[in-house]
């Protein structure tokens, strides 16, 4: 689980989980004691600074457009480029904005630090739901499914879970807030103990601070899907967040995305931002130049 997990949530970055359990012949474990050791092997590969650093690509629908971007991640922080509009390579206008809009985080110091500090935030965050999840929410065996082509590693079983919050959970803080409200399923390999799949919906109003500093409508939905993407690395495949509410009384909070993750390449390890946006470049470059071998628009 990867920085991708908090990236998309926004001024609400309250809404992953991980967690496992199985019922099962194979094994005399509860549910429970299976979400933990889930838990705790996906917070180490979050944490695990020897991983391979990746680049991938995006597409990210939203309620007006979509988005094709292209990523790497770096030691200082994950690169974007935004590559195509609603499918269509970018006009030279929004090109030139594109690599402005990058440049900064290249030429201002204090920006890049901006932008790391964010990042880190997000990815805090997570955790903080990941470590949460044992304590607030109870899980029940559901049957099992099979592993497919971005969802855990194909041919694999896979442990479905149903859960519920945990009545006798009290909120540390606003973060962990969101599961009181929160039910649905989890897929999981439970012998790599890693996520396949979250699929979450509010049963009911959620409220922060009491209701003064907002609160989320019942009805909200996100899904998370991971899976092998190289080699036996496990990355987000697919992520769907689906949210309204109010922020401060007066200040409506609609959040609305579903975003594809693909095409994981490794890169060198210890790239800079500088080296990360070349990089970027040259894949548009690359992709520009197939395009016009091909006569086709983005895909």
């Amino acid at each position: 689980m990867r920085k991708r997990l908090g990236s998309g949530l926004g001024a609400v970055s309250l809404l992953l989980a991980a967690a496992s359990g199985v019922l099962c012949a194979q094994t005399a474990s509860s549910p429970q004691e299976l979400v933990r050791k889930t838990v705790w092997n996906e917070v180490k590969s979050a944490n695990d600074t020897s991983d391979a650093e990746f680049m991938f690509r995006s597409r990210k629908q939203g309620p007006q457009d979509s988005q094709t971007r292209i990523f790497v991640e770096t030691r200082d922080a994950t690169a974007g480029l935004v590559i195509a509009v609603n499918d269509k390579p970018l006009t030279p206008e929004q090109q030139r904005a594109e690599e402005e809009r990058v440049a900064r985080f290249v030429n201002d110091p204090s920006e890049l630090r901006k932008k790391r500090k964010q990042e880190k935030e997000d990815a805090d965050r997570t955790l903080q739901m990941v470590k949460a999840l044992p304590d607030a929410l109870l899980f029940e065996a559901d049957g099992t499914e099979t592993g497919t082509q971005g969802v855990g590693k194909p041919g694999d079983e896979l442990v479905r879970l149903k859960f519920r919050p945990n009545p006798k959970y009290s909120p540390p803080t606003h973060t962990e807030q969101v599961l009181t409200g929160m039910q649905g399923i989890v897929l999981i390999d439970a012998n790599q103990h890693r996520i396949a799949k979250i699929d979450g919906t509010l049963f009911k109003d959620v409220g922060f601070g009491w209701g003064i500093l907002g609160h989320l409508d019942k009805g909200g939905h996100f899904l998370v899907v991971q899976g092998d993407v190289c080699n036996g690395h496990w990355d987000v495949t697919h992520m769907s967040l689906s949210f309204t509410g109010k922020v401060l009384f007066f200040h409506n909070l609609r959040i609305q995305s579903d975003e594809v993750f693909s095409d994981y390449r490794p890169v060198a390890k210890n790239l800079t931002f500088a080296q990360g946006v070349e990089l970027l470049k040259k894949q548009e470059s690359e992709l520009a130049e197939n395009r016009q071998q091909n006569g086709g628009g983005e895909k």
